[in-house]
């Protein structure tokens, strides 16, 4: 039963990291859009980086982490490791990019609808960090608790058989 609920506590926490994703995505392609038309210049790079990271975190990130333990528990894809490693990766994209883009706006003269569009991306993109923390702080609990387990749930390889002498 705990499985189970932890289960459904990860399910809900990628839903609300899409959902993030995609109202910072939103935000900051807004801003980028009307950064490129009013300047006539390319938007700066921490909107874009933030962009990077929304996409990321929709397309392989979160395909990977829901799809591959829903369809593959049982084969190689699922890896304990391979999925802290995207964890820990996506988390530390929407880290420094919500960090970039707080900085970028704290010593900026900042007005209007785009500025405010700007510093509501940085909202939810610490918002979305701390998401992804907490996903991955969960991995790395299940990492440690699985430490020293085999893969197959413990039980020996069959193919392995050990003759009495050997």
């Amino acid at each position: 039963m705990a499985g189970l609920n932890q289960a459904f506590i990860v399910l809900v926490l990628r839903f609300v990291q899409a959902i993030l994703a995609l109202i910072v995505l939103g935000l900051t392609a807004y801003v980028a859009n009307w950064w490129s038309h009013f300047w006539h210049a390319i938007s700066p790079s921490q909107f874009n980086f933030l962009i990077f990271a929304s996409v990321w975190t929709l397309v392989p990130a979160l395909l990977f982490l829901i799809h591959v333990p829903w369809r593959f528990s049982e084969t190689r894809a699922h890896h304990k490791f391979v999925i802290l490693g995207v964890e820990a990766l996506t988390m530390l994209f929407w880290f420094a990019g919500f960090l970039a883009l707080s900085v970028f706006l704290s010593d900026r003269v900042c007005f209007g609808h785009v500025c405010s569009a700007g510093r509501a991306a940085a909202v939810f993109a610490a918002f979305e960090w701390l998401a992804w923390a907490g996903t991955m702080a969960m991995a790395v609990m299940h990492v440690l608790r699985t430490r020293g387990h085999t893969s197959n749930g413990g039980k020996a390889d069959p193919n392995l058989n050990m003759h009495e002498g050997a």
